[in-house]
């Protein structure tokens, strides 16, 4: 794939097509990384990373670095935050899914400028599903563009959790499939119908950013529960992420939410 570094271009925000460039290049490094990876296990017993965390984000970082960006990472923390365009990168969400061979694992990177994400790449290698998305430019999975589903009625509703309700809250079928960015990027095209963040603590910026912009930009809607801000540059930051193909399915998603307090 040809590129170029941005480092002269970013200084400004109208470039989303060079930043996919670059995200997609950068997706592929890590791909290409884990390749040849042969423990797919804890670092450390209980820990929380993975040997192919580690691999896949110093393959993403080298890319993005070179580029010019600075990046925000699951892995390793915070790079060049002086820098204008900043990529918040899961290297591999749902680490634990890629360590047990289940096909439900994505790279995910999401570039922010001053104003917020410009552009997003959500690649699955297990399935070879590349969702992208450019801010005013639409969301495709593999090239197609993506739209999501006319569902308005939660009890008619396929609601993918990260977590796990404590109670029933009216939806017609449920899946807890293990990796949020690819979970919002099945509700922008039409595959699930919603998503909701049921977890204790909520998601990191890296957990739904990439899938935001690609919800967002194939038309489906996506809300924090309590209204907060969700374009966060800090790793410590949490946030609880509600998705739905429906401004009307969006706001029973969130009344049954909140009513789990």
């Amino acid at each position: 794939m040809s590129w170029r570094p941005l480092a002269s271009v970013c200084q400004v925000e109208d470039v989303a097509s060079d930043l996919l460039s670059v995200l997609n290049r950068a997706a592929d490094a890590v791909v290409e990384a884990l390749s040849a990876q042969q423990d797919w296990g804890l670092v450390r017993p209980g820990g929380a990373q993975y040997h192919h965390d580690l691999v896949a984000d110093a393959a993403a970082v080298a890319v993005l670095d070179a580029a010019g960006l600075g990046v925000l990472s699951e892995e390793s923390g915070l790079h060049h935050p002086e820098r204008p365009v900043t990529v918040v990168v899961d290297p591999v969400d749902g680490s634990t899914n890629a360590s047990r061979g289940l096909p439900w694992w994505a790279v995910s990177l999401c570039a922010l400028g001053t104003s917020g994400p410009l552009a997003a790449v959500v690649f699955s290698p297990a399935t070879g599903a590349r969702f992208e998305a450019e801010r005013g430019g639409g969301a495709r999975r593999n090239g197609e563009a993506v739209r999501p589903a006319p569902t308005s009625e939660l009890r008619n509703a396929v609601v993918a959790f990260n977590g796990y309700p404590a109670s029933h809250f009216g939806w017609a079928q449920y899946r807890s499939l293990g990796a949020s960015a690819l979970d919002l990027c099945a509700v922008a095209s039409g595959s699930l119908d919603g998503f909701v963040d049921c977890s204790r603590l909520g998601s990191a910026p890296w957990d739904y950013l990439g899938g935001l912009l690609v919800c967002q930009e194939a038309g489906a809607f996506v809300s924090e529960l309590n209204g907060a801000e969700v374009v966060l540059r800090q790793p410590g930051a949490r946030r609880t992420i509600v998705a739905a193909a429906t401004a009307g399915l969006l706001e029973q998603l969130l009344a049954a939410r909140r009513a789990l307090g």
